[in-house]
């Protein structure tokens, strides 16, 4: 019945040649977590006849406040041949379930983390693959996260980037802190920084997007002239590409001017993020 139903409305759009994507929420018990987990589905208006890259989406309660099914009716129309399911899982304790799993920051917070990823690689993705016909690479697969779900969004594709290839972090919150806030040293203690510089190198095939408005915040705790969303972002920048992700394919970032820490200038730069992940470089 399902697969009629994805038929009929496929065959309509294909006649109407429209290209706004088909919307459905559902709710999934989560083991992990104690809860179900609602997550809304954005798909292809048109049956696809290939494979579909994924895009996982953190605080998928915002998504519409982004538009994001404007975004994806031009994305459709801009890749008609490459289609896309987008995923927005919605958050319920963000302070709790987002964070870096493992390491709760320096008050306990993000505690449940490591449950919310393990939710994400061993209930939502099988669901996902046994209901949509998704590329299994980790290469067509993405994760995007805005805030605090930025940060928890890099993390899970940091741990998991057999399962996920790429990241968005829009406006992340990287000065998640493992210890209490130091005057003496202000950039000191920073849980995602302090991990990426003790590794090696990057050895994982990830792609990272960065980005961050000069409107995010008005903190300096450095007192060096430049915001600290900004600090963070492009401090983890550089530490990435002193580990190994040199080229603007695999990582980049972008600053928004005048961009503010809410979804309308996430859902702006949304586009920007979609084209650099959809580059054919392998």
């Amino acid at each position: 019945m399902h697969y009629f139903r994805f038929l009929s409305q496929s065959l309509g759009a294909l006649f109407r040649g429209d290209h706004r994507p088909i919307v459905r929420n559902y709710r999934l018990s989560s083991r992990e977590l104690g809860r179900k987990v609602k997550v809304t589905i954005y798909r292809p208006p048109i049956l696809p006849t290939q494979n579909c890259r994924l895009l996982l989406c953190l605080d998928g309660q915002d998504l519409p406040r982004m538009d994001m099914q404007g975004i994806l009716r031009s994305h459709y129309r801009k890749y008609p041949s490459r289609p896309v399911v987008v995923v927005g899982i919605h958050a319920a304790d963000r302070i709790r379930e987002y964070g870096t799993a493992g390491r709760p920051d320096y008050q306990g917070r993000g505690d449940q983390s490591t449950a919310h990823q393990q939710f994400i690689i061993q209930r939502l993705l099988p669901w996902l693959e046994g209901r949509y016909q998704l590329w299994p690479a980790a290469k067509y697969r993405a994760t995007i996260g805005f805030s605090l779900g930025g940060l928890h969004a890099f993390d899970l594709v940091w741990h998991h980037s057999n399962r996920l290839g790429s990241v968005g972090v829009f406006s992340g919150a990287l000065w998640w802190r493992s210890a209490t806030f130091d005057e003496d040293q202000p950039d000191a203690n920073r849980i995602v920084h302090d991990y990426v510089k003790a590794a090696t190198k990057v050895t994982r095939n990830i792609r990272v997007w960065l980005m961050a408005g000069t409107e995010d915040e008005k903190e300096d705790r450095n007192n060096n002239g430049i915001i600290d969303a900004i600090d963070d972002t492009i401090g983890l920048q550089a530490l990435l590409r002193a580990k190994g992700l040199k080229s603007d394919f695999r990582l980049s970032y972008h600053e928004e001017i005048d961009g503010r820490h809410e979804p309308a200038t996430w859902g702006e730069v949304m586009p920007r993020f979609l084209d650099w992940w959809y580059q054919n470089k392998t």
